[in-house]
């Protein structure tokens, strides 16, 4: 049970992170986009999203999103034998992405201006001067807090389990039921979320040695 409980962890973490890094992007480019409703949305977005508490949004995905998801993707959903994992997914998706979407602009904004400037009398237009030149030069920038933001993402998926998507937390509670065991079972667990955060650091550390060196080189 814990291991199938380890692999659904790193199916619904992976999936989210994915989302998550797609949709923080539009969000930045949203946010500072001239276009004033999208500018207001993306400002809205990312203010809602940090300030409410994930597991809020857990219950609020969960119970409502019946009323905000189209029909036809709801049909799809509880066809499902898990549609509770769809709603994890969407919940952790969208509360990593406002904070995705704020490093991707500190990124942003630590590239010179110029270099917009200089896209835009070349010929782009705002889109494409953001795809093929700002956006490549942020993500190198915030790699290190992107994957610091991947790894909470990780370890926020054990409160899914209060909408009974079977991941490690919920798994090891349900050993923890059965046998008594809560010490031993949430001891290994404790261990596997170690672990991983462990080997996350150890990639952050390797890419800032070697981000650090080419710089200098």
């Amino acid at each position: 049970m814990i291991w199938e409980g380890f692999l659904l962890t790193l199916k619904i973490s992976s999936i989210s992170i994915v989302f998550a890094l797609l949709l923080g992007t539009m969000i930045t480019v949203m946010r500072l986009s001239r276009i004033k409703p999208l500018e207001w949305f993306g400002v809205a977005y990312i203010e809602f999203i940090r300030n409410t508490p994930l597991l809020v949004q857990l219950f609020f995905w969960h119970f409502g999103s019946y009323y905000l998801l189209p029909d036809w993707l709801n049909t799809w959903k509880n066809s499902l034998s898990s549609p509770e994992f769809i709603d994890g997914v969407i919940a952790l998706s969208a509360y990593t992405s406002g904070f995705i979407a704020e490093d991707l602009r500190s990124g942003i904004f630590a590239i010179p201006k110029t270099q917009l400037e200089a896209s835009r009398a070349c010929g782009l237009s705002f889109m494409q001067a953001m795809g093929y030149v700002i956006l490549p030069q942020a993500f190198r920038i915030v790699v290190p807090p992107l994957i610091s933001q991947c790894l909470n993402l990780i370890k926020n998926s054990s409160l899914c389990l209060v909408i009974s998507v079977a991941e490690l937390t919920y798994m090891a509670k349900q050993v923890q039921v059965r046998g008594a065991h809560g010490f031993e079972v949430f001891t290994v667990s404790t261990l596997i979320y170690l672990c991983i955060s462990l080997l996350v650091s150890l990639g952050i550390n390797t890419y800032n040695k070697y981000f650090l060196r080419t710089i200098k080189y």
